[in-house]
């Protein structure tokens, strides 16, 4: 059975360590707030991802749905390090940078 720290969601700890001040698990910053699960569409060398997720939204004078999308920039811990593609859940946070407040939990199967 794996470690669990109170991050103030149930998962569990990655099985690498980290020194980033900036992740939930290794770091100080909590997460707190929403939570999404969406693909990463773009990868930066910052420790940064652009993570997308798409959602209905209703027309009423037409009476039908069109697809619209969400995108937001997520800190990727070194320890969890996700890739382009995959499926992630993110927590917010406070903010880390002037567009990211969100963070990389883990990485969905």
């Amino acid at each position: 059975m794996k470690q669990k720290k109170n991050i103030g969601i149930e998962v569990d700890l990655p099985k690498e360590k980290c020194d980033d001040k900036h992740c939930p698990f290794h770091g100080e910053i909590k997460v707190r707030g929403r939570t999404f699960v969406g693909t990463v569409i773009k990868k930066s060398i910052h420790k940064t991802l652009l993570v997308e997720w798409s959602r209905p939204y209703y027309i009423p004078k037409y009476e039908r749905y069109e697809k619209r999308r969400t995108r937001v920039k997520v800190h990727n811990p070194k320890c969890i390090d996700a890739k382009i593609g995959d499926k992630v859940m993110i927590g917010e946070t406070r903010p880390i940078s002037k567009t990211k407040n969100f963070v990389v939990i883990k990485i969905e199967k």
